[in-house]
C-alpha cells in the first residue's frame, strides 16, 4: 500500500499508530491527574502531549477512516479512542479509575471526558452527533448522562483494532451476498447502467430498482454492479425486516452503519410479497426512504417513489440470441456446437438439422443461461448413448422440469395419457387440432428465420377455443396436443385465481403467467366463461375493476409465448374483443350416433372380458364421450365385483345411474334390444 514503510503492511502500520494514539491519550490522562492534585503536593511536571501528524501519503488508519465516516471531532474521536483504549490494554482501566478517584469508576464517562480531553464540547451529548446517532458507544446505568459509564461498541473496537467483522445484531437481517454468475450482455448493461447511476448521481442518492421475475439473476446483476464501483453488497430480505417501530428504526441505523464501515450497498430483495400485510409494507417504505447507504431493490412489479427518487430498470430473461448462444455454448460439440454445424442430423418429429432444434429449444422454453448450463449439463450425462438426438430429448424433457416447482403452486398438472387414436373427432376439428400443432412447432421457423415476428412482440401468442357440451372431449384434446408436443398441461384452478378483492386478479395471473413463460407450458383455462365472460357497463368501480382484469389477461395471452387453451360449454358467453384475438376456435359437437359407435368401441381397454356388447345398440344411449367413459367405468366395476365379464346388463345399471345423475330418465328405446 502507498506510503507504507518498507516491509509493513496495513494491519502493522495501523497496530504501530493505534499504540502511538493511546501512548499519546496516556499523557493527557496524566497531565490532567497532575492538574488536579492537591495544592502544596510535589509533583513532577508531566511530559508534553505531542501533537497528532502523519507525514504526506501515510495512508489512513482504522481511526482515521472512522473519524472520516461519521464525521468525529478531535474531541469525540479521542472519547471513542480512550474508551477502545479500557478495552484493549489493562493499565487505562486503571489510569481512568485514579483519574476518576473521587467517583470510584473504571470506565470513562462524559463528564470526565469533558474535563480530561482537549477541546470539549457538549454538542458531543447530543443524541443526533455521531457517538449516541451511530451507537458508536453504549452507555450504561447510571444516575445521569454526564456520569454514565461508556462503553465502545463491539464492532467498532474490532474495527478499530484492525479485524473489521459484521454486526452481529444484523444475523438473519443483513447477508453479503457475492455471485460470479456469468452475465449475458444484456445483463451486462443492466449492471453497468446500475453502477452509472450509482456513480454519476451520488448527491441525489436515488434507488435503483430491478424489475422483473427472476430474484436469482437480479442479485447476480446488483453483485457484478456492485464489484464495478468496487463496492460490497449486502442482501436484506423484506420479510426479515421488523415491523415495531423503535425495532426497526434500530435496524436501519445498524444497517447504515455496517454499509457505512464496509464500503458497501444494499440490495433490499422485495420477492413473495402480493399478500404483505400493511405494516410489512410500511417497514419497507421506511427501509426504502431512510438508509444512507447506496440502495437496489429487487422487485417484480415497479413500485411506486414516495420521497426519495426511485431509477427503475427492467431485468427481462435473456434475448434469443443470448439463449441461443448459451445452449451451443453448454452443448459443446454434442448437440449444434462445431461437431454437429450442418450435419444434417434429425431428430425424431423435427424434421430439421440438429443446430436447428436449439432455435425450436429457445422459441419454446425462456430460460436463463444459469438454468441453460445446468439442464444442459445434466442431459449430457443422461443421455447415455451421447447421440444429438438422445441429448435433445434430455434437454427437452429438463426443460419442461425445470419450472414445474413455480407452477404447481399455482395450477394443476394434468397426465397427458391420451393420443390421436382415443379422440373421436370429425375430420374438420381435427384437422385444426394438427394447425395448432404445426403453429406451435414452427415456431421458430415462422417467427425467427423468417422474420414474422419482427420487432413486435404482440400478437406472437398462440391461443385457441374448445366450445362445446360438457364431455365432448375439450380436455381430451388438450391432453392429445400436449403430448403431441411433449409439453406439460397446466388446468387452471379459476378460483385461486379469480378474487374479489380490487386488484388481487391481476396479481395472481401475472405470477401465473410469469411462471408459464419459463416452460412454456400448455395453459388450460377450464370453464373460461367465469374469467373471460362479457365486459359489463360500468355502473361502479367494481363494473370497472372486473373489466382491467378482463383486458390485463387479454394483454397476458396475446403475448405468451406458450399454448393457451380455454374451453367453454357456451362460445356467446365470452367477451366478442376476446374472441377476435384467438388464433383457433374448435366446436366440439355432441357426438351423433356413429361418432357414439366409435366411443364405443374404443372405451373398453383390450384386457377387460366383455360379452355380449354391441357398439351399435350401445350408441343408442344419447349421451357425450365422457358419459360413456362414466358409464363403461362404473359397468367394469360391477362388472367386477360379480365375477363376470362386462355384459350389457352391467351397463344398462350404470347407465340409469349416469342418467340420474344427469337428471334425466333413461328412455326406453334407448335401452331396448340391450338385454
Amino acid at each position: 500500500m502507498s506510503g507504507l514503510p518498507p516491509r509493513e503492511d496495513w494491519q502493522t502500520f495501523n497496530r504501530r499508530k493505534l499504540c502511538e494514539r493511546m501512548e499519546r491519550l496516556r499523557l493527557i490522562l496524566r497531565r490532567y491527574m497532575a492538574n488536579t492534585q492537591a495544592a502544596g503536593t510535589p509533583e513532577a511536571e508531566p511530559e508534553e502531549v505531542p501533537p497528532v501528524s502523519e507525514p504526506p501519503g501515510a495512508p489512513l488508519t482504522a481511526l482515521d477512516r472512522v473519524s472520516a465516516i461519521f464525521e468525529l471531532s478531535p474531541f469525540e474521536a479521542d472519547l471513542l479512542l480512550l474508551c477502545a483504549s479500557v478495552e484493549l490494554d489493562s493499565d487505562f482501566e486503571a489510569l481512568c479509575e485514579a483519574a476518576q478517584a473521587r467517583q470510584n469508576r473504571t470506565l470513562p464517562t462524559f463528564g470526565f471526558a469533558f474535563a480530561a480531553l482537549p477541546g470539549p464540547h457538549w454538542s458531543a451529548l447530543s443524541p443526533d452527533r455521531p457517538l449516541r446517532r451511530w451507537r458508536l458507544l453504549e452507555i450504561g446505568p447510571g444516575t445521569s448522562l454526564t456520569t454514565s459509564p461508556l462503553r465502545i461498541d463491539e464492532q467498532i473496537l474490532n474495527f478499530l483494532a484492525g479485524v473489521p467483522h459484521s454486526d452481529e445484531r444484523l444475523s438473519g437481517v443483513l447477508e453479503p451476498i457475492e455471485s460470479d454468475e456469468d452475465l449475458v450482455d444484456s445483463h451486462l448493461e443492466a449492471a453497468r447502467r446500475m453502477a452509472r447511476v450509482w456513480t454519476e448521481t451520488a448527491d441525489l442518492r436515488p434507488a435503483i430498482q430491478l424489475c422483473g421475475s427472476d430474484p436469482g439473476i437480479k442479485r447476480a446483476i446488483a453483485s457484478h454492479a456492485a464489484r464495478l464501483c468496487g463496492l460490497s453488497l449486502n442482501l436484506v430480505a423484506s420479510q426479515m425486516l421488523p415491523v415495531a417501530p423503535a425495532d426497526l428504526d434500530r435496524t436501519i441505523r445498524q444497517v447504515e452503519r455496517e454499509c457505512l464501515l464496509s464500503g458497501g450497498a444494499v440490495l433490499l430483495e422485495c420477492e413473495g410479497l402480493e399478500s404483505a400485510e400493511p405494516a410489512r409494507e410500511h417497514a419497507i417504505g421506511r427501509f426504502i426512504e431512510t438508509p444512507n447507504v447506496l440502495l437496489a431493490i429487487s422487485t417484480p412489479q415497479r413500485r411506486r417513489p414516495l420521497l426519495r427518487p426511485l431509477v427503475s430498470i427492467d431485468i427481462a430473461r435473456p434475448l434469443a440470441t443470448e439463449q441461443r448462444g448459451a445452449w451451443l455454448s453448454a452443448l459443446g460439440p454434442g448437440m449444434g456446437g462445431s461437431g454437429m454445424g450442418g450435419s444434417g442430423l434429425e431428430s425424431p418429429g423435427m424434421d430439421r438439422p440438429a443446430t436447428d432444434l436449439i432455435d425450436n429449444l429457445v422459441a419454446q422454453f425462456n430460460l436463463q443461461a444459469h438454468d441453460i448450463r445446468g439442464i444442459a449439463a445434466t442431459a449430457l450425462v443422461e443421455a447415455t448413448a451421447n447421440t444429438p438426438d438422445e441429448i435433445y430429448r434430455a434437454v427437452w424433457n429438463n426443460c419442461r422440469m425445470q419450472s414445474r416447482p413455480r407452477l404447481e403452486d399455482l395450477a394443476q398438472r394434468l397426465e397427458t395419457n391420451a393420443d390421436w387414436d382415443d379422440l373421436v373427432l370429425p375430420e374438420a376439428q381435427r384437422r385444426v387440432l394438427r394447425d395448432i400443432v404445426a403453429h406451435v412447432r414452427q415456431r421458430a421457423t415462422v417467427y425467427h428465420r423468417w422474420g414474422f415476428g419482427g420487432e413486435n412482440k404482440r400478437g406472437l401468442g398462440i391461443s385457441a377455443l374448445f366450445a362445446g357440451g360438457s364431455g365432448t372431449g375439450k380436455t381430451m384434446a388438450s391432453e392429445v396436443l400436449a403430448r403431441e408436443l411433449r409439453l406439460d398441461l397446466y388446468r387452471i384452478d379459476l378460483s385461486s385465481v379469480v378474487s374479489k378483492y380490487i386488484g388481487e386478479t391481476e396479481k395472481n395471473l401475472r405470477r401465473l403467467f410469469d411462471a408459464a413463460e419459463e416452460s412454456g407450458a400448455i395453459l388450460l383455462f377450464d370453464e373460461a366463461d367465469a374469467l373471460f365472460g362479457k365486459r359489463s357497463e360500468v355502473k361502479d368501480s367494481h363494473d370497472r375493476h372486473a373489466n382491467i382484469e378482463v383486458s390485463y389477461l387479454l394483454q397476458r395471452v396475446e403475448s405468451y409465448k406458450g399454448l393457451a387453451i380455454l374451453t367453454s360449454n357456451l362460445q356467446e358467453a365470452l367477451d366478442t374483443a376476446f374472441l377476435r384475438r384467438l388464433r383457433f376456435i374448435v366446436q366440439f359437437p355432441f357426438p351423433d350416433a356413429a361418432m357414439r359407435a366409435e366411443i364405443w368401441r374404443r372405451v373398453f381397454p383390450p384386457k377387460t372380458p366383455t360379452e355380449g356388447l354391441d357398439s351399435q345398440k350401445l350408441a343408442r344411449l344419447n349421451v357425450s364421450g365422457g358419459n360413456i367413459r362414466n358409464i363403461a367405468l362404473n359397468a367394469a366395476f360391477a362388472a367386477a365385483e360379480a365375477g363376470e365379464p362386462v355384459r350389457p346388463v352391467h351397463i344398462v345399471r350404470a347407465a340409469r345411474s349416469e342418467y340420474e345423475k344427469l337428471e334425466r330418465p333413461l328412455p326406453e328405446s334407448e335401452v331396448r334390444g340391450l338385454l
